[in-house]
């Protein structure tokens, strides 16, 4: 007799139903810090000092690899519109198009993937280290809450300073186009600038900075809530932090489509 539990359409089964448990569970967990997070904010007893390290550890820290990878970006983007467009005649409307790209999404997706690589692994698996060798509950044993301690402040200096990092990026982003296309193209540089101007309207902006706060929120909740739910020892927290930066992504990708669905269908 066929043992079923053997069989590759079971493990497959069981397999599915295992990643559909976990998905649910740290679907929940997310949502239960989240609840706890607003809760601990109506009370207005944020610890000011930690609140500006974290502002400074989002914002200032993530700055260089944030800008690296943006620049770069931007860079490779105008090294292929700018000759083309040129070789169209369509040469004015590179400073449009490179406007329209950085600011509806390239700087706010590059910068949020730059920052869940950097700060949210890091948040991560900073909590997940604390919650394993028993220092959260030690927290609790003082009478401390950990949740307005670690998760407020993180969660408060993502909404706070990823539309400044956004905003420096895409400064650095349309500087690093502009010369490409002078380069290549040989785009004027006013040309550029007032290419630029013509495309780009305050919704778009304002739309990038709303995306953008939203971007660093749920970046540093999920963060914290996969490091503040992790049992176990140091495979636990390995595991965490996977699981934070994959959930970050996945979310900067739903974000992304309904905002783009909301304010530009």
């Amino acid at each position: 007799m066929i043992n079923v539990k053997k069989t590759l359409f079971y493990q497959g089964i069981n397999l599915f139903w295992s990643e559909i448990k976990e998905f649910l569970i740290t679907l929940g967990n997310i949502g239960k810090d989240f609840v706890r997070t607003i809760k601990a904010m109506s009370t207005l007893r944020v610890d000011r000092k930690t609140l500006i390290e974290q502002c400074s550890r989002f914002s200032v820290d993530s700055l260089p690899i944030t800008l690296t990878i943006v620049a770069m970006t931007s860079i490779i983007i105008a090294m292929q519109i700018a000759p083309e467009l040129a070789k169209q005649g369509a040469g004015n409307y590179v400073g449009s198009l490179s406007a329209l790209v950085m600011v509806r999404e390239l700087s706010a997706i590059m910068s949020g993937f730059a920052i869940i690589s950097m700060i949210g692994s890091s948040y991560a698996s900073e909590i997940a280290s604390m919650a394993v060798t028993e220092q959260i509950s030690a927290m609790k044993v003082l009478r401390v809450d950990p949740v307005e301690y670690l998760i407020v402040p993180r969660f408060l200096s993502g909404v706070i300073m990823m539309p400044f990092v956004v905003v420096v990026s895409t400064f650095c982003g349309l500087v690093c186009a502009a010369v490409i296309s002078n380069i290549t193209a040989e785009i004027t540089y006013l040309n550029f600038i007032n290419s630029m101007w013509h495309g780009l309207f305050v919704k778009d902006i304002f739309v990038a900075l709303l995306k953008s706060s939203f971007f660093g929120g749920t970046i540093a909740l999920i963060s914290c809530s996969c490091g503040y739910s992790t049992r176990g020892g140091a495979l636990e927290v390995g595991i965490s932090t996977t699981r934070a930066v994959v959930w970050s992504f996945v979310a900067i990708a739903i974000w992304d489509y309904i905002f783009a669905s909301v304010f530009y269908l």
